[in-house]
């Protein structure tokens, strides 16, 4: 019987790595890369496939985490294709640094908060139909209160919104952890790093770091150790490629 894993913001970054990583490493694995624009959540479908790297499936699927009809109708999706689903990955977020505070703390609320939530909701009945059910939320490390405690400055410019709204995210598995965990629901909070990514920025500096970035495909490799079972010790906990962070 196949894992059915839906990755959410799949057509970039972390989100396209992992559906990478996963598809590639197994034959019972079914990834649905969910997005919101079907144009470019095809066309990275259609890219890794034509990879020929694959040996598990791949699925395109609508869903926009700032609209909950569209999570209501990808939920009722997956419903009725596969009855249940075993691993939700909550990957789809922001990094919103607009000058007006409130601009970018909403944005990043919406996003970052509102939107992992409203998918948790609906999705969590599908995961308690699974024999292994596991929840898995990309947080940040600039979400850990106690690292904030030690900080003098900011890393970035108007990026206070974004490290409340990890923090918002973290509290929000942590209780999903504790409403669900019982019924045998494995709830992860992992920072993938400081990796290539849009999220600072779409030219080539920023989305590198200054050439300091890592390979999201090493963050996406340890999403695929929760999914395996490899790191069931830290179930519960805030994951990072060197170990754990404090909350």
């Amino acid at each position: 019987m196949p894992t059915i894993i839906l990755i959410t913001g799949a057509n970039s970054v972390v989100g396209y790595a992992a559906a990478k990583v996963i598809a590639s490493s197994s034959f019972e694995y079914y990834v649905l890369m969910a997005g919101r624009n079907m144009t470019k959540v095809d066309a990275a479908r259609s890219e890794l496939e034509a990879s020929g790297t694959l040996k598990g499936k791949l699925f395109s699927i609508r869903l926009d985490v700032m609209h909950e009809s569209t999570i209501k109708q990808a939920a009722a999706n997956v419903e009725k294709q596969f009855g249940r689903l075993d691993v939700l990955i909550n990957n789809a977020g922001v990094g919103n640094r607009d000058p007006d505070l409130d601009t970018r703390l909403r944005a990043n609320f919406d996003t970052n908060v509102v939107g992992p939530a409203l998918v948790s909701q609906a999705f969590r009945p599908l995961l308690l139909k699974s024999t292994n059910p596991r929840s898995i939320y990309i947080s940040s490390g600039s979400g850990s209160i106690e690292r904030a405690a030690h900080r003098t400055k900011q890393v970035l410019p108007n990026a206070e919104s974004y490290s409340v709204s990890k923090a918002a995210l973290n509290m929000l598995a942590l209780n999903e952890k504790i409403d669900y965990g019982a019924q045998g629901l494995k709830v992860f909070v992992f920072c993938p790093g400081f990796v290539v990514s849009n999220i600072r920025g779409s030219s080539k500096e920023e989305r590198s770091g200054g050439g300091m970035a890592g390979d999201p495909d090493v963050s996406a490799m340890m999403l695929r150790d929760m999914i395996e079972e490899r790191r069931d010790e830290d179930i519960g906990k805030f994951i990072h490629r060197d170990g754990i962070y404090p909350w």
